[in-house]
């Protein structure tokens, strides 16, 4: 039975973990890339690709640049709301402190109506100080805590390549995204972006349907990608020459990743249940050897073998759903106490439930049908002269 219920004490929380990660992943998602917006870009993929599909992308869709968002602006601007979005790995200085590979964004004042950027501490930067390329900044939990703990960092400063910044608001803590932290993040004008880097060779946009447009996340995006047809001249049976990424492409992928996750390590939790039923089968054979008199006794007073047969089964199914029963609640508790002590999301869900109980109550029977079979063959004549 212990072998039971570590088994399915084991699947269950398996199962509360992938899902916990879902979860995660989910509002991560949400909070950095936002629920209504898309990305537009020359190469827009959450999945990997190989050097070949990159370079066949990179060979047929063509760079976007300032004259697209001005273009799209003028031409479906009452609709849809646009801000450049370019990014740079650099290095965050403060006095004589430097955190390393922090993400420099360019973006527009709109982006945090865009995507929702959460504010806990400050402001974000207004079109105004957009327009007069000003050096202000809005930066993500991580730059707080290392440059400022335990204080508001609003009205302090920080350095990216020896230019101050004038910090004026704080981002929501995001979490790592597939292993990547999204709070060493740094917004910044994009016009002051390109005073640092230059002019971007190609950069992303992110757009989402105005208020009051009544336009959902796909009407926006078929405007949008409708205006990039017309001014790049492709024909009806032509391919976008741009790609696009969107919440849902993003959820996507993360379930794929997932339903990998599950394929590979729920079955090797249930190997545990095997070796459970090999338990069972291993004392239900000893049972049958002890109560060999027993079932003699009981055939010679009219048992048929099916009853036999049925008795034994009986009990190895008892054993084994006993198991299943004590490891659910074993893993329910262990949940319990895991997502309430520590900053970690799971859920149980009733498909690893079902799950876990039919593959318990299924070792059972399985187990328990060669003990079951070797008592009801029994002899009555041999079995009541069994010690």
């Amino acid at each position: 039975m212990l072998g039971v219920v570590i088994g399915v004490a084991s699947v269950i929380l398996v199962g509360a973990g992938i899902e916990g990660l879902g979860i995660t992943a989910e509002e991560t998602t949400s909070k950095a890339f936002g629920t209504e917006s898309y990305l537009l870009a020359q190469v827009a993929n959450v999945g990997r690709l190989t050097a070949k599909q990159r370079a066949a992308l990179l060979r047929n869709n063509r760079q976007l640049r300032r004259e697209d968002l001005v273009y799209l602006r003028a031409a479906t601007g009452e609709q849809v709301q646009y801000s450049p979005y370019s990014q740079r790995q650099d290095d965050v200085k403060r006095d004589d402190r430097l955190l390393e590979a922090c993400s420099i964004l360019g973006v527009s004042a709109v982006l945090s109506e865009i995507r929702d950027v959460g504010i806990v501490d400050g402001r974000f930067f207004t079109e105004q100080e957009e327009r007069n390329k000003s050096y202000v900044a809005v930066v993500g939990d991580e730059i707080r805590t290392y440059f400022f703990p335990g204080a508001s960092p609003i009205g302090q400063t920080i350095k990216v390549r020896g230019y101050e910044f004038l910090i004026i608001g704080v981002q929501e803590k995001l979490g790592s995204n597939l292993g990547r932290s999204q709070d060493n993040s740094v917004y910044i004008p994009d016009t002051t972006f390109e005073k640092l880097y230059g002019p971007a060779k190609s950069m992303s946009i992110f757009a989402r349907s105005k208020a009051g447009s009544g336009l959902s996340l796909d009407e926006a995006l078929e405007v949008t990608r409708s205006a990039m047809r017309v001014r790049n001249h492709l024909g009806p049976k032509k391919e976008d020459n741009f790609g696009f990424l969107t919440p849902d492409s993003i959820r996507g992928f993360v379930d794929n990743i997932l339903g990998l996750i599950r394929i590979v390590v729920v079955p090797i939790t249930l190997i545990s249940l095997v070796v459970g039923g090999i338990v069972i089968m291993n004392i239900m054979l000893v049972s049958v050897t002890e109560r060999t008199k027993e079932i003699g006794i009981r055939k010679a007073l009219g048992a048929r073998s099916a009853d036999i047969l049925v008795q034994i089964l009986t009990e190895s199914f008892v054993i084994s759903a006993l198991g299943g029963f004590l490891g659910i609640a074993i893993a329910w508790g262990l949940v319990l106490i895991v997502t309430n002590t520590f900053d970690v999301k799971m859920r149980i869900t009733y498909p690893y439930i079902l799950l876990a109980v039919f593959v318990s109550s299924g070792v059972g029977l399985i187990s328990g049908w060669y003990p079951a079979r070797k008592a009801a063959r029994l002899d009555p004549i041999e079995a009541l002269r069994a010690d």
